[in-house]
């Protein structure tokens, strides 16, 4: 395990527990003309770590078969098969990059051709995710308004949690 295992862990522990509390109907909803749902969202970020981590060491990271634009446009699908696709990018990350070495950290790999260290890479994907795992909690707390259960330290609790900080490592 990798010094980045336990985040992406964590980030996934915060997206999926969003995502559980948002309706189906709600997950597609739009907030504003030119705001992306959460459904849309989660497609992308699936999209993404499936291209970026298939063969992740010996490919270039934005795959020939992706077609990035067609995630920001979702057609009739459902809440269930956008989590099968999630869950099969997720796989596809635990299985290359979880078990890294430190001496895998300074190898070289390509994103669109230009190259980064393993850690870079890394650094780079954990970023994107937690950006828009961060949008998504935004719009689920939004949609589930008066129900949701905070994920972090709820209002008022901070004194409480600093004695026992549970939360801090995925």
């Amino acid at each position: 395990m990798n010094v980045f295992t336990g985040e992406y862990k964590r980030y996934k522990s915060l997206l999926e527990s969003s995502i559980e509390q948002v309706s189906e109907e709600d997950i597609f909803k739009q907030v504003g003309e030119h705001g992306n749902s959460i459904a849309v969202i989660f497609n992308h970020i699936s999209g993404n770590l499936l291209s970026r981590f298939t063969d992740f060491l010996t490919t270039d990271g934005e795959k020939e078969w992706r077609d990035r634009e067609s995630e920001f446009h979702l057609s009739k699908t459902t809440k269930a098969k956008l989590m099968e696709k999630w869950n099969r990018a997720w796989h596809v990350l635990e299985d290359a990059a979880f078990s890294l070495r430190p001496e895998d950290m300074t190898k070289v790999v390509k994103i669109r051709g230009v190259p980064f260290t393993v850690e870079e890479a890394l650094a780079r994907s954990l970023s994107h995710f937690s950006c828009h795992v961060g949008q998504i909690m935004y719009l689920a707390k939004y949609f589930a308004g008066k129900n949701w259960q905070y994920l972090s330290i709820p209002p008022g609790e901070s004194s409480n949690y600093n004695k026992n900080p549970t939360k801090e490592k995925g």
